[in-house]
């Protein structure tokens, strides 16, 4: 099991490339199987997550190539069998994105209940209820939700889908079936994060009509049918957010080219509050900090909540900012009631945590020192190299499969600013 050794104490200096969002790719990825016709996806990242759902479509009939350039060439014409087992999602709950395009184009699915990271409980009873208005069958049976057409009937309908919460995957599950649908679907209390924007661009290129998106109403006209399109994933905001907060945290100074600064404007509040200097450009973001020296960085409590807000993705990388950062803060986690699991490894470097249920009160220190530790979810891992390129000494973080799902060679663009990081493998990580 790979692990990563990190010698902390080096700023970060240079340029960094932020890679195509994950939380993009992979229901874009989905959308492919709306048609027949060949989708073409750029700036696709290179992670397990991506791996896995392109396992998962080559297993349904979709001829999948991807080349080293990030792009990656799909063709869902001989589409043969619209199911999504087990085995092969149920490290990744992003499969249940599977589901409405399935459904929409051959009027049947069946879809492995999903996996993924151990953070709390992420129903799909939602997805189910939204389907179902669009008069889909569904029932779950043997760890499977089994969806299809009534008798007689060829294509999903339109209907108003008014979700108990917001829901990213379910907002994106009902574009996707809603693009083929017969009639108008309106989805109010709709999710508005970019990766939502940027499915329903892609959708657009293939014919679909959507208005609305980037609100919390949105409106589609289904159509008949969709074709290929090309298509660009957006940039990753929360890699460029962790690679934000990890100079921050070290200090130096950075560039990270492709980033977006209108996707993080909650983040980069935060850090100008904490006394960075960061300027949003053209083609990126640029971050400049004096790091923990002479109790430069100051603490700030935030609350997680749905975009445009601060991201629960971000709650744990933040937070290994606040704790070498002056002052006392309080974190709050209002998405997901099992996202503190990494405050215990923090401990571990030295940091003065305290949890409360959703809230974990924070007492900055002067410094961290290096241990070993343990991943336990994807943000986690993150948050855990940030602080471990901050600590003295040698910091070991083991389990980090879990951020290869998320990072596109995290430990590779560390090192190109400075870090001093390296992977063990094998016989060098036992």
């Amino acid at each position: 099991m790979d692990k990563l050794l990190i010698r902390g104490g080096r700023e970060l200096r240079g340029e960094v490339l932020i890679s195509g969002a994950k939380n993009a790719a992979l229901p874009e990825l989905c959308a492919a199987l709306l048609t027949e016709q060949p989708v073409t996806l750029h700036n696709v990242p290179r992670l397990q997550d991506v791996s896995t759902m392109l396992k998962l479509v080559r297993n349904m009939g979709v001829t999948a190539e991807r080349d080293d350039n990030g792009t990656v060439r799909l063709n869902a014409g001989d589409l043969g069998n619209p199911e999504a087992p087990y085995e092969l999602v149920k490290t990744m709950r992003a499969s249940v994105l599977a589901l409405g395009p399935l459904l929409a184009r051959f009027g049947h699915a069946k879809v492995s209940l999903p996996g993924g990271c151990a953070i709390g409980s992420r129903p799909v009873d939602q997805h189910i209820k939204g389907l179902q208005a669009m008069g889909a069958e569904i029932v779950v049976e043997h760890g499977y939700m089994v969806a299809r057409l009534p008798e007689g009937r060829t294509r999903l309908k339109g209907a108003r889908i008014l979700t108990d919460m917001v829901t990213v995957t379910g907002t994106e599950n009902f574009l996707m079936a809603a693009a083929l649908a017969e009639g108008e679907t309106l989805l109010e209390n709709a999710a508005q994060e970019p990766e939502i924007v940027d499915l329903a661009e892609m959708l657009i290129r293939m014919g679909a009509k959507i208005e609305g998106h980037g609100t919390s109403h949105i409106r589609i006209q289904g159509v008949e049918k969709l074709h290929g399109c090309e298509h660009a994933v957006v940039a990753d905001r929360i890699e460029a957010g962790t690679f934000l907060c990890a100079v921050a945290a070290t200090g130096g100074e950075a560039f990270l080219r492709h980033a977006r600064g209108d996707h993080l404007d909650a983040v980069i509040d935060k850090l100008r509050d904490a006394g960075c200097t960061i300027a949003c450009e053209k083609d990126g973001v640029r971050i400049a900090s004096k790091g923990p020296a002479h109790a430069h960085l100051k603490a700030q409590s935030f609350s997680t909540t749905e975009y445009p807000g601060f991201p629960t993705d971000m709650q744990a990388q933040f937070m290994a900012l606040n704790v070498i950062a002056r002052g006392a803060s309080m974190v709050t986690e209002t998405i997901f009631e099992n996202r503190f699991m990494h405050v215990n490894e923090m401990v571990r470097l030295g940091a003065r945590i305290h949890v409360e249920g959703k809230v974990a009160m924070v007492e900055g220190v002067q410094q961290l020192s290096g241990a070993t530790v343990m991943a336990t979810d994807l943000r986690a891992s993150a948050s855990l190299v940030i602080a471990g390129l901050v600590a003295e000494g040698e910091t070991l973080v083991d389990r980090i499969y879990h951020l290869d799902r998320g990072y596109d060679r995290m430990e590779a663009k560390l090192r190109g600013l400075g870090a001093d990081i390296e992977r063990l493998t094998g016989a060098a990580a036992a």
